[in-house]
């Protein structure tokens, strides 16, 4: 029987290698990857569908999925999931030394719907009694001008929001021109060692272990999103690739697991992991539907509440119905 030919865009994760490589594989399906870098990924799918799937931040997702006869759908496999209370940089001398002390101070991110922003955000806006409207946010690249949303943005009444298209989020958080930033990599000013520019929160680990244990929210930064017409097309598909993606992630947690084995040359990695995986109830890096409620909904309320999703939805909505169908021998 001929398979269903299908191209697939990521970046190269090791939880995907064994499906990207063949030693997995998709039932009926012909795997074309593509390994990219994930604003590649991004930029190409969104702008001109050019992959049946692709890696695609999560809160750009939220957008396209919620356009009234959306033509994506997304796969409750995550690429990237990451905590991002070490994503605040803040210039010292701006006196910031607590997340009230950002009330009317200029704050930036690379795009407003940037996932790891979208998280910090809403944490700032629903918990912490700092209002969206409280802030002037300031939108530019990380640490090169010209960066520019991929996606439309529908902001709420009162955000104040400017884009700076000729300097980088680095050169204004090291010059004080920003007072903070929240990006998900260390900008270049805070690696180069720049005296004024510092982590809001250096004790982060703790921090996110606490809200973890408070709130079973794992943020997901990047999701696989797809062409909706293909499942439309082949409905077997997506749980045969979902399939598929389990057991390629099961491999890569079994070798990070045994030292034996493991492609990281790191001392007590597997130590690491072990506490990792008992801390997530027995999964150290969960798909799936239910396993991620907590995290999917925060995501759909967050977008919603911040002018990037058309709309507040529903886990089971944004993937294919089924896909979740529990198989018991």
């Amino acid at each position: 029987m001929t398979k269903l030919p299908l191209t697939i865009a990521t970046t190269d994760y090791d939880h995907f290698r064994d499906f990207r490589s063949g030693a997995v594989t998709a039932e009926g399906i012909d795997v074309n990857w593509l390994t990219l870098g994930h604003h590649e990924c991004f930029a190409r799918f969104t702008a001109n569908r050019e992959f049946d799937l692709s890696e695609l931040s999560f809160a750009k997702f939220s957008t396209q999925v919620t356009r009234e006869g959306s033509d994506v759908i997304g796969l409750p496999v995550i690429c990237s999931r990451l905590f991002r209370f070490s994503s605040f940089y803040v210039n010292r001398k701006s006196g910031i030394c607590s997340v009230s002390d950002l009330k009317g101070k200029r704050v930036g991110s690379p795009e407003w719907a940037h996932s790891a922003a979208v998280y910090m955000r809403g944490w700032m806006h629903n918990d912490m009694g700092v209002k969206l409207i409280d802030v002037h946010w300031v939108q530019a690249g990380a640490n090169a001008p010209g960066r520019e949303e991929k996606v439309e943005l529908n902001l709420p009444e009162g955000v104040t929001l400017t884009r700076v298209p000729d300097k980088s989020l680095s050169e204004m958080l090291a010059s004080g021109e920003l007072d903070c930033a929240i990006i998900a990599r260390p900008p270049t000013c805070f690696l180069d060692g720049h005296p004024d520019v510092v982590r809001l929160f250096p004790d982060f680990l703790e921090m996110e272990e606490d809200y973890y244990d408070r709130t079973k929210v794992w943020p997901i930064m990047h999701i696989i999103a797809a062409k909706r017409s293909v499942f439309e097309a082949h409905p077997w598909a997506a749980r045969n690739l979902y399939n598929a993606f389990v057991e390629s992630k099961r491999r890569s947690v079994e070798r990070l697991l045994d030292p034996a084995v493991s492609r990281y040359p790191l001392p007590w990695l597997a130590t690491y992991a072990r506490r990792m995986r008992d801390r997530f109830g027995g999964d150290t890096f969960p798909y799936g539907i239910e396993e991620n409620r907590a995290t999917w909904e925060q995501m759909a309320l967050y977008t919603f509440q911040q002018g990037i999703a058309h709309r507040q939805f529903t886990p089971e909505e944004i993937f294919p119905k089924g896909i979740m169908t529990k198989v018991i021998i």
